[in-house]
Parts: structure tokens; sequence; C-alpha cells
């Protein structure tokens, strides 16, 4: 594959658009301890630190209101968010209102869903009717959509109430969550280190208590390097399980849920699955399956460990913490062998494959309006345009043979384990790592094979707390299921988490 290079930001504008919220300049680093367990009587403020699942009892049985629920969240989003910046659109009298609206639906006795009452926040690239929806676009920095997402409606629909919008990279664009509307998000657990991205805000919106549920959206990783940075849960569905609204035929793009527990990430994705006509991929499936306990008996549970993805480099402190977590699987009864997919050829297929849809989605505006573009966007409509016909045809070509690769590899295995990132978090300063242990990464994502690896294998992966580095920063576990086994990996999830407590482990702010 030949060498691919883009001009990066020059310093100062990237210093810019980094500095424009104010937020990287002179903030303390953070310490960390653990969550404080759930008590009967939860005071307003423990509602924030509280998992969905057991809030939601609470509203269920009476025991507090959804009023009260979002007032507690609003409040903790108005102390901690001016340090983190996670909520770039917060509608709080909105947000009161339906919360009154749904506390008045249970007065009444009408039907109430999984998420009745539950806060949830959208990343800024879903539109929202009536409710900015910017993309961190100059562009569309005043963007308002008239009707809502697939995805919007249905978790409305299971009685969630929508009290803002999660910061993004410009377009998604990128796994590090800064754009030239809000500037950048920032780490809780370091405030100098990045958050990930592209569902950055998502993320650090969950870590911080400010929400406990928030929507995310993978192709590269975005659900799961951002999960991986902050320490929380993020669920890439096998392509198909979440529907969406743009009838692509492709699999490397997916809506999915993120929580501060599986058991919060399996109640949210039941509100977002099921059958839908002009999503041609859509599953058709009942969301209460998602809702059946999550505990489960591994004993023989086949597990291949990584060994090193073909080659990529990884930190040693990567590592070091993933390779620890070996021994849980044998604990859990597994049987561990060293094994992975042949990967072979996906570092030239995945980025051409990923270029079409930039090229697709922006190449006119980018064009028109060229000032208003990064130059990773820009880079990416130009590749898409330098590839030729017989380039995209031998990049589906692989796509296709991996599909036959990877249902023979699950023949063999139940799960496949590996870390979710190379690097750990780093500065959020720096727009991208063009390094990794010393290798170049020529290109914006390749510092991301890791994540867009498995993204190619077309299966369900979660990233869950797998521990920290020596500089106390979070480290994911990212382990991936055969296709639409999506169960069945939220349950090897759910062991793992529950056997290290890692997730516990949280920042005060």
């Amino acid at each position: 594959m030949p060498e691919k290079r883009h001009e990066a930001l020059s310093r100062r504008e990237f210093g810019r658009i980094v500095s424009a919220a104010a937020l990287t300049a002179g903030l303390p680093e953070v310490s960390f301890g653990m969550m404080p367990p759930s008590q009967p009587q939860a005071r307003p403020s423990d509602l924030c630190d509280m998992t969905a699942v057991d809030v939601a009892a609470r509203i269920h049985r009476k025991e507090v209101s959804a009023r009260e629920v979002m007032s507690a969240h609003l409040a903790r989003i108005e102390r901690v968010n001016p340090k983190i910046n996670a909520i770039v659109t917060l509608v709080a009298d909105r947000a009161m209102s339906d919360a009154r609206a749904a506390d008045e639906l249970q007065t009444r006795g009408g039907p109430l869903g999984p998420l009745h009452g539950l806060p949830v926040a959208h990343k800024d690239l879903v539109d929202t009717a009536g409710i900015r929806t910017t993309r961190g676009s100059l562009y569309y920095k005043d963007n308002v959509p008239a009707t809502d997402a697939l995805i919007v409606r249905r978790v409305r629909a299971a009685g969630a109430v929508m009290l803002g919008k999660t910061n993004t990279p410009e377009f998604g664009a990128g796994s590090n969550t800064f754009n030239p509307v809000f500037g950048a998000t920032v780490n809780p657990y370091n405030t100098s280190k990045t958050v990930g991205g592209s569902s950055g805000g998502a993320a650090a919106a969950l870590r911080c208590g400010m929400v406990p549920l928030a929507g995310g959206s993978d192709t590269g990783g975005s659900l799961r390097n951002p999960a991986a940075f902050t320490n929380v849960v993020g669920f890439r569905p096998t392509p198909g399980r979440v529907p969406d609204d743009d009838g692509s035929w492709s699999p490397l793009s997916t809506g999915g849920p993120m929580a501060r527990t599986v058991a919060d990430v399996a109640l949210f994705l039941s509100s977002m699955v099921g059958a839908h006509g002009p999503d041609p991929l859509a599953l058709e499936n009942d969301g209460a399956i998602f809702r059946a306990p999550l505990t489960r008996d591994f004993k023989g549970a086949r597990v291949a460990w990584f060994r090193n993805l073909g080659g990529i480099p990884f930190e040693p402190e990567i590592l070091r913490v993933a390779n620890a977590c070996r021994q849980t699987f044998v604990d859990l009864g597994c049987v561990v062998e060293e094994a992975e997919p042949d990967f072979t050829g996906v570092d030239e297929a995945f980025p051409i494959l990923r270029h079409l849809s930039y090229h697709s989605n922006y190449a006119r505006l980018a064009r028109e309006n060229p000032a208003m573009f990064k130059e990773t966007v820009k880079f990416e409509i130009a590749e898409a345009e330098r590839n030729t016909g017989a380039d995209v045809a031998r990049a589906s070509a692989r796509q296709a043979r991996m599909s036959g690769e990877v249902s023979r590899f699950f023949d063999r295995h139940d799960y496949f384990v590996l870390p979710v990132t190379q690097v750990e978090p780093f500065d959020v300063t720096t727009e991208y790592p063009t390094s990794v242990a010393g290798v170049p990464m020529p290109t914006y994502i390749d510092w991301m094979r890791s994540c867009w690896y498995v993204t190619f294998m077309a299966c369900p992966a979660i990233s869950v707390p797998g521990g920290f580095t020596a500089n106390g920063l979070p480290v994911g576990l990212q382990i991936v299921a055969r296709r639409r086994n999506d169960f069945g990996l939220l349950q090897m999830a759910y062991a793992f988490e529950q056997a290290t407590r890692f997730g516990e482990r949280v920042p005060v702010l």
C-alpha cells in the first residue's frame, strides 16, 4: 500500500480550535476514587452516580420522579460541564417540561417504556427536531433539523427524556473530539488529555455523571475508542441491529449505545433495535431480549486471544494492561488460546471504502465552502477521487472474503479479545498520534487500526473497562462475537465487568 499523507492543521490553527471553549488552559488534573454504592433512598446528587437500570427501577416504583432525576442531572451538568465541555447544546427547559409530562403520564397510569424518565443525550451528528445539530461544523452551526433521526424517535418512544447534544469532531472525522464550533472535550481522568472520538462528548458526559445514557455511532471505533479512554462501555452492534435512515448497504457504520455499565448498555440497546423497512440491513428482533438477565456460565467458552493483528504496533502499557486481563477469562472457565483472523489487506481496503461515504456526503459542500472543512475531511474526499473503480472493486472483494474468513474463525472460537486502542489517551492539543511505539502513522486514522480492523469483521464488538496505565489513564478491552450474537457478547462483557470492577474507578470532579 503506497504511503498516503495529508497536511495536518497548522499548529496555530489547531491550537485556536482546541482552546475555543477555553477549557484546556490552566485546568488541574483530577484524582479518582471509587463510585459510591447505591443507597436504598437516594439523595438528588446520588442519582447521577447510579446505574440507569437502578434509576429506571426507582422511577417505575415511584421512589423518585422523572423531574427529580432530571433536576439532579442538570445540576451536575451546571457544575461539571464547564470543566469538560461534553454537553454542547443543553435544552434544560424542554427537558424539565418533558420530565414533568413523564411524571403526569405515570400518575394517570399510562404505559411506561423501559427508559421511562431517564435523561439521555444524543451525539451532535444526529438530527434532533427543533434542537441545533451542528455536526461540529461551521457550515451547520445554525442548523436546526425539522425531524428526528430514527434512533431519536425510538429512544423517545421508550420513555427517555432528551436533555441535549454531545460534542463530536467535525463531521465525526477523527478520534479526538474538537471542532471550530465548540472547541475540545477533555478527559475527566486528566483534563490535559483527549477523550478520543468521535463519540467523545458522550463518553465524557457519562463518566462525569451528567447523563446515564448517551447515543453514539461507530465507523472506525467511534463508540469503542472514547469508551476506552474514559472507562465507560461502548457497544458497536452487528450492522443492522440498530437501523438508521440512510438506506445504505454498507456495514461499516452503525449507531449504538453507550453507558457506564454493560447492563445499562443492554437496556439502552433494547430501545434502539427492530425492523425498519428503508434500511436494507435492518434485523428483525424484539428489543425485550436485551432486557433479559445477563448472567451466564462461561465454562468451556472458547476465547481467541489476540496476537499482534498482523504486526500493528501497540504502546507497551496498552499491551501490559490488556494482557493482564487474560487470566480473568481463564478464571471464568474459558478455554483461552492465541488466535486471530487474517487481517492482510484490510489496511488498504477499509480506508478506500471509508473515503466513499465522506465523498458522497460532503464533496460538493467542501468544494463550495473549502474554508469550512478541516484538512482531514478534505483528505477523505481527495482520496475518494484519487482511487479508481478497480481500487474500490478490490476493496469490496476483500470485504467479501473477510466475511467468509470471519465465519470460519467463529466456527472455532466463541469470542475474540484484543485491546480497543493502540495508545493511551494523548494530549488534547495533539490532533492525532503520528507514531505509535516509534512506528510512523501516515494518516489520521492509522493509529486506530485495532478498532477499524474489527469494524471490517462486521461483527458486534464492545469496549469494556480493562484497567489503568501507570499514568492512571483508562484502557479498554475489546471483545468481539460472531455476527448477530449481540446478546451473547453482552453476557461475556457483563461477566468480565463483574469479575474485574474496573468501571467503578471514577474521577472525582
